[in-house]
């Protein structure tokens, strides 16, 4: 069973999609991305669950709000999108920038969320490679994305042209954020799974410092694996994911 359409999420206009039936999933797409963007973990949840996927502001079918763009600003807005929708402490499954609000979120509102997945997550901006911000920031993006590009150009209701903007402050943002502390992470109640790929945009180093500041987590580390290691290892991801929700 699919479902699509627009809720209020305190005034931002936010598209979102629905697959599956059964227990509430939450999955938050990656910065530049949209809904459907991870469309073989989506089948492999849907399964089980009802995979409910919104689009964060300016990206996909949400319109764009203006103003630089800021996790905490996304957590708000990820939090009145779940009291619109009434989900009341879904699991919550975060790849990239949705991983970092889907944790921002964990932390403001623990009793919010339910098993929490994070894949490709950093707590800090100095996690991330410095060979990946370099190209992030010297390619452009029809060249670094030009599928993420086609379907922003496609899906965004502030025209075609507006993803050169939108690329532009994602790209800030993930320069400059998150700075949260390893000793703040103590907070978060949830079971949390930390999955990456050993070759992720995230050092290693940084993805277990996490996994040791969270005070109940366990870690998955996938050979082989970038930061897109759920569409290069489709099966294993779901599989270790999947086995972590139904705990």
């Amino acid at each position: 069973m699919s479902e699509r359409g627009y809720a209020d999420a305190s005034g931002l206009r936010t598209y979102w999609e629905a697959h599956g039936s059964g227990e509430p999933v939450l999955l938050l797409h990656g910065g530049f991305e949209h809904a459907g963007a991870l469309p073989q973990l989506t089948a492999a949840l849907a399964a089980s669950y009802r995979v409910i996927e919104p689009e964060r502001r300016a990206h996909g079918r949400t319109p764009d709000a203006g103003g630089e763009l800021h996790y905490e600003a996304m957590a708000d807005d990820t939090l009145a999108f779940m009291n619109a929708l009434g989900l009341a402490r879904p699991r919550v499954v975060g790849f990239s920038d949705g991983a970092i609000v889907a944790l921002l979120l964990a932390l403001r509102r623990p009793d919010r969320c339910g098993r929490l997945v994070l894949v490709g997550a950093n707590y800090d901006a100095s996690g991330l490679q410095p060979e990946f911000l370099r190209l992030v920031r010297e390619t452009p993006p029809e060249l670094l994305f030009p599928a993420l590009v086609d379907a922003q150009r496609r899906l965004s209701p502030d025209g075609p042209e507006q993803y050169r903007a939108v690329f532009d402050r994602v790209r800030r943002l993930w320069s400059e954020e998150p700075h949260l502390e390893p000793a703040a992470l103590a907070r978060v109640a949830s079971p949390t799974l930390v999955l990456a790929g050993d070759a992720d945009a995230v050092r290693v180093e940084h993805t277990v410092a996490l996994f040791r500041a969270l005070p109940d987590a366990r870690l998955c580390i996938v050979p082989g694996g970038s930061h897109g290691v759920l569409t290069e290892h489709p099966e294993l991801c779901a599989s270790v994911i999947l086995e972590f929700l139904a705990e």
